[in-house]
């Protein structure tokens, strides 16, 4: 029962103090859970962090789902997932009941122009960390990465009208072909 108090109040207090959403929160999660925890591993997290992104919903609380049953099975899942869910339902809840126009009160507006550059520097270090422990980092990963970038800059740049979904598709099947045919020339060079 301790484990599935802490999973619930660990996520609970990410889930009330990061701002920014879920790509603010993997680094968070990141700390709280493979460093100080260790409830998950390294790669366990960069595995969790592109299941997420790849699954619907928000992505810090498909992680904390994760998390959560890797500790404690489906009631570890819930709790996790209830500790990250409730604090932002409440905040809204109350916000909502009390405050029509929230974000028009000077000093909210001002507090959160900050809160953006703070969450795109949470961002940027949680990416940075995740580049970090890829293990493939010869010329065919630098060859995706940098299309990936180029392709979505042109995609902002022009501003075409590209759903995500076809992005993600069209990534995955990058990548299957890129393995399979890496695969491929690793068999034929151990037949050697």
């Amino acid at each position: 029962m301790k484990i599935i108090f802490e999973l619930f109040l660990t996520f609970a207090k990410i889930g009330l103090f990061t701002f920014g959403g879920g790509y603010a929160m993997i680094a968070i999660i990141e700390d709280e859970c493979v460093e100080k925890k260790q409830w998950i591993t390294a790669e366990d997290m960069m595995n969790v962090t592109v299941i997420a992104e790849s699954t619907p919903g928000p992505i810090a609380i498909n992680c904390a789902t994760f998390v959560g049953f890797k500790q404690k099975g489906f009631i570890g899942a819930v709790f996790a997932t209830l500790g990250m869910i409730l604090p932002s339902l409440i905040i809204i809840l109350v916000i909502a009941a009390f405050l029509d126009h929230f974000l028009e009160i000077g000093w909210v507006a001002n507090a959160f122009a900050g809160i953006k550059v703070a969450v795109a520097i949470i961002i940027i270090d949680a990416a940075l960390k995740l580049k970090k422990k890829l293990k493939d980092k010869d010329v065919i990963f630098w060859v995706i990465f940098i299309s990936s970038y180029l392709i979505m800059l042109l995609i902002d740049i022009f501003a075409w009208n590209i759903s995500s979904i076809i992005l993600m598709l069209a990534a995955a099947l990058i990548s299957l072909a890129v393995f399979t045919v890496s695969k491929l020339i690793r068999k034929g060079e151990s037949r050697k």
